[in-house]
């Protein structure tokens, strides 16, 4: 089997799908890429047999075949070549492998295709288009909140409810929580899945940026993914999602707002002199005024700043997590931001002010107790 390919045109494919590689002991071949190459397409897999992805483009190729080969080595090679033909001897019955590139001439070892697990295919599915970029949007506004707890295996993934009003993405790790609605983008059944983050991960970074159309497809245990020359296919978390809407507070009477940038800055300034273990920063509003202060006692460390902000409600005095707030106020994008609290034992909700009026972005965070409140 040979073919002819330009350098980084085969160097950006195997890229745009090396994420999904596993550093697999026990099943070696996982670390390849398996090579396919039928009527002048060759299309390249990586698979950890829980996600996989496959690309695929146009080459030189006169016969058929399939080929795994060791992506360590086949990634640095073509890093260090310079923008060139390519060609692929392979030998289909030692499976060894000739790359001849200008002057230079490199040889590795391949193993059977026929080994390489087959990719799945997602039977009896239903389907859903979504464009690119609310599909992104959707992914960075959750993505953070993700769970890396492997004993609630339901929330290391973000939970997709599809209904014929709108979708809606959920993350929690029981310290903050996401939730992100999009009232454009629709279903005809509704339905719900976790999709898990290593997934999502890789879709992130694979989405490009012009708006296509993302072809979703999922049934009971799978979801396959579908744009430009990319698929990917990824197994579902098969576990029951929380019941998050019993955690969102519905009465909130103390609301506050304020600039979105200025309290990041003094939320990241506050955060340097908090305790390296709670990083608890404590929030004391009174009027339209917000007082921002932490202590590290043991080392004797302290800060304080004051902004302005509107507020309207009783006097509070609550505790965060100062990494918390910080991570939320980083994955909005809005000018104003408003913070809706009961009581200080009681999550608060952070809310963006304005925005996309498809975009429904609610975030949750809970807050530490403070000393005054132990």
């Amino acid at each position: 089997m040979r073919f002819i390919v330009s350098t980084s045109t085969l160097l950006k494919q195997l890229q745009s799908v090396s994420g999904a590689l596993s550093n697999s002991t026990v099943l070696p071949i996982l670390e390849n890429f398996l090579f396919e190459i039928k009527d002048g397409n060759l299309t390249i897999s990586a698979t950890d047999l829980q996600t996989s992805m496959t690309t695929s483009l146009a080459v030189e190729a006169k016969e058929s075949g399939r080929i795994a080969i060791p992506s360590r080595i086949l990634l640095d090679t073509l890093k260090s070549l310079p923008e060139q033909p390519v060609s692929f001897s392979v030998d289909d019955k030692t499976f060894a492998i000739e790359i001849s590139a200008g002057d230079g001439k490199y040889k590795l070892s391949g193993e059977n295709g026929e080994d390489f697990p087959k990719i799945p295919t997602v039977e009896n599915a239903s389907s859903v288009n979504l464009p690119a970029s609310v599909l992104g949007e959707a992914i960075n506004k959750t993505i953070f909140a993700v769970s890396n707890d492997e004993l609630r295996p339901a929330m290391t993934g973000v939970y997709c409810q599809l209904s014929s009003q709108h979708l809606t993405f959920v993350a929690t790790d029981a310290h903050k929580l996401v939730r992100y609605r999009r009232k454009d983008a629709k279903a005809d059944s509704t339905t719900a899945f976790i999709l898990p983050k290593k997934a999502l991960t890789l879709l992130k970074s694979a989405l490009p940026d012009s708006d296509v159309n993302v072809s979703v497809e999922y049934n009971s245990t799978s979801a396959f993914f579908k744009f430009g020359n990319i698929n990917l296919v990824c197994r579902l978390i098969d576990e029951r999602y929380p019941d998050y809407e019993a955690v969102i507070p519905k009465e909130n009477p103390n609301k506050m707002s304020i600039d979105r940038l200025s309290l990041l800055g003094t939320l990241s300034r506050v955060a340097i002199y908090a305790n390296k273990t709670t990083h608890q920063v404590r929030l004391k509003i009174s009027g339209s005024e917000l007082n921002i202060s932490s202590e590290d006692i043991d080392f004797a460390n302290e800060a304080h700043e004051r902004l302005s902000c509107q507020y309207e409600g009783d006097d509070l005095e609550i505790g965060f997590n100062a990494r918390f707030l910080i991570e939320m106020l980083k994955n909005l994008s809005c000018e104003e931001v408003s913070l809706e609290m009961s009581t200080p034992n009681r999550a608060g909700l952070l809310l963006p002010q304005g925005g996309d009026e498809n975009e429904d972005v609610l975030m949750l965070v809970m807050p530490v107790m403070l000393n005054s409140y132990a």
